[in-house]
């Protein structure tokens, strides 16, 4: 496995992964030290872990001390505790200092994305100077499409396009060839704020300033990426009713992936078990008006297939920055005529299907069927508006209390409306069929 160092290092991750553990610990083993460091962030967390604790510490301390700071910090980011404070030790001053400097921060913070290896210049000084210094670091910079200008002070004060310098003349000063004009961001702006800066500035890295302009780091669009990307797959695993899984759906055990989604089940269990005694409640009305039952399935339904329809696209919203907290009676507004609107047209084609189920004598609804379909086409009306209510308002209620608006998932929704929905349509039945049927 020595030559895999022409492979891309994903490639030759996914080829260790493939072997069985002591064959994967020797084939990683024979790796040289660099090509070590360069697979190793390509590797599921667990068995990066496994790998840790069957190297050698002399081979362990190579391993994190090559490691580029962004990939070790996200290392940690997935070990538990102990092992952060054991493979930190083995570090030496100088590696231990940056990962300890970026765990400083917030977890959900762009500080943690960042690297400290890139290029940075003086405005004094001449472009073959900074040549110079791109041949001698930049090897171990993360990239190298920007420059960054600081003054005396660490203070980022411009950045410079390698292509500019490539096209100057060596004499020229940097000075000669700022404007400054620069996008950074803060070092304690949320992971999914730095999203939408990359993306409104098209740019492959942007640096890392403190509060007070200091250049800390600069950070890439893989590795913001990269977060999102896992912060949406937990949002999605939510939204469907389970807790978010720490592995992969391969990689997760049997019981630990029943107990991500036990709980959850369970709550929406009990939650049902509210639409039974509903259903008891009414017992009086559906002995005398039998056929009320028969719409039972469909009004319930159409209620929760509202709610979950209107909870994505809200929880999606919010995700992309699109709504804010401020923006509830906006959304409510929005979502009170989309809910009549939807719910008039299914009303009349719920109140179509019995007409003509009636007409062709394939069912008779017997000599109160207009009040039957009066009764299931004004009640889809109202259940459905009260569907999309819940499902667009509950997001803003937990993101309100402090929580992952994410956690409104379309089930919650959707046994919210069924116990609802109930009580909407057995109401409306009895003010319609009350001295009729009932």
């Amino acid at each position: 496995m020595a030559n895999t160092i022409n492979n891309h290092p994903a490639d030759t991750a996914e080829a260790l992964e493939k072997l069985s553990k002591n064959d994967r610990n020797l084939a990683f083993l024979r790796l040289l030290g660099e090509d070590k460091s360069i697979v190793f962030p390509y590797f599921d967390k667990t068995i990066q872990q496994e790998l840790l604790k069957n190297l050698g510490s002399k081979d362990t301390v190579e391993l994190l001390n090559n490691l580029a700071p962004d990939d070790r910090i996200a290392i940690f980011d997935d070990f538990p505790d102990h092992l952060i404070k054991e493979t930190i030790s083995l570090l030496d001053e100088n590696e231990r200092q940056e990962a300890l400097n970026l765990l400083g921060y917030q977890s959900n913070s762009i500080a943690r994305l960042m690297t400290p290896l890139y290029i940075q210049t003086y405005a004094h000084w001449t472009v073959e100077k900074v040549l110079d210094q791109i041949k001698k670091y930049g090897k171990k910079a993360e990239t190298l499409n920007f420059v960054y200008v600081i003054d005396e002070n660490n203070i980022l004060i411009d950045d410079l396009k390698i292509g500019q310098l490539l096209m100057a003349e060596n004499t020229t000063t940097v000075a000669e060839l700022m404007d400054y004009n620069f996008v950074a961001i803060t070092a304690t702006t949320p992971i999914e704020n730095g999203l939408e800066i990359f993306e409104k500035y098209d740019r492959a890295a942007l640096p890392i300033i403190s509060e007070n302009g200091i250049l800390v780091g600069i950070v890439t669009f893989d590795d913001i990426l990269a977060k999102i990307k896992k912060r949406d797959t937990e949002d999605i695993q939510k939204f469907g009713g389970t807790e978010g899984l720490d592995l992969s759906y391969t990689k997760t055990r049997l019981l630990d992936l029943v107990k991500k989604r036990a709980g959850w089940l369970i709550i929406l269990f009990l939650g049902e078990m509210l639409t039974a005694s509903a259903m008891g409640h009414f017992e009086g009305e559906i002995s005398k008006a039998v056929v009320l039952a028969l719409f039972v399935p469909l009004i319930i339904s159409s209620g929760g297939n509202s709610g979950s329809q209107a909870a994505s696209l809200i929880i999606r919203a919010m995700a992309l920055g699109e709504l804010k907290i401020n923006d509830w009676w906006y959304v409510m507004r929005k979502e009170i005529f989309s809910g009549l609107l939807l719910g008039t047209l299914l009303g009349i084609i719920g109140f179509l299907r019995i007409l003509i189920w009636q007409e062709l004598g394939i069912y008779d609804y017997g000599q109160y069927w207009f009040w039957v379909a009066m009764s299931v086409s004004v009640s889809l009306v109202f259940i459905v508006l009260w569907g999309t209510l819940s499902g667009s308002l509950i997001p803003f209620v937990l993101r309100r209390l402090g929580l992952d608006p994410a956690t409104a998932s379309a089930p919650f929704v959707a046994t919210l409306v069924d116990v609802t929905g109930l009580v909407i349509y057995f109401s409306v039945s009895a003010l319609f069929l009350t001295g009729k049927l009932l």
